[in-house]
């Protein structure tokens, strides 16, 4: 029987939500595993965690979007649920040239939820749109 890689990747997430949720750490076999799949985009993503980079934004009418302060400084807006980041990163390697399965700033946000790491910050529908709006604004300048 093949595992798919979205099948692989909830299953490593899913033993690091285990035994995050007992130690503090992830076990090496699991990280050597995120390093096999996703390259150094793993140690980055890593990274991007362990600097608590990774922002869960909801609103009341139950939509969330999730924030990521790259190391550039600069945020990111990845959507979880489709896979999308709006990283140039993403639009290149993952879209266009299929290089790479996510960016960084994607896996960091599934690490982030795996490990129970994520900030949570609760906005109102309009600010969620103006997020949305602004990141939309950027993308086109």
């Amino acid at each position: 029987m093949t595992a798919t890689l979205p099948t692989v990747l909830e299953e490593i997430l899913g033993e690091i939500a285990a035994t995050c949720g007992e130690a503090s750490e992830v076990p090496d076999e699991l990280l050597l595993a995120l390093k096999f799949i996703f390259g150094p985009s793993a140690i980055q993503a890593l990274d991007l965690v362990d600097r608590r980079s990774v922002t869960r934004v909801s609103s009341p009418s139950g939509r969330t979007i999730y924030q990521v302060l790259g190391s550039s400084g600069k945020v990111y807006v990845c959507f979880a649920s489709c896979h999308y980041c709006s990283c140039p990163a993403f639009a290149f390697s993952v879209l266009r040239k299929s290089d790479s399965l996510l960016c960084k700033h994607l896996l960091a946000t599934y690490l982030s939820l795996a490990t129970g790491l994520c900030q949570d910050l609760s906005v109102s529908n309009e600010q969620l749109s103006g997020l949305l709006l602004a990141e939309e604004d950027q993308e086109q300048a």
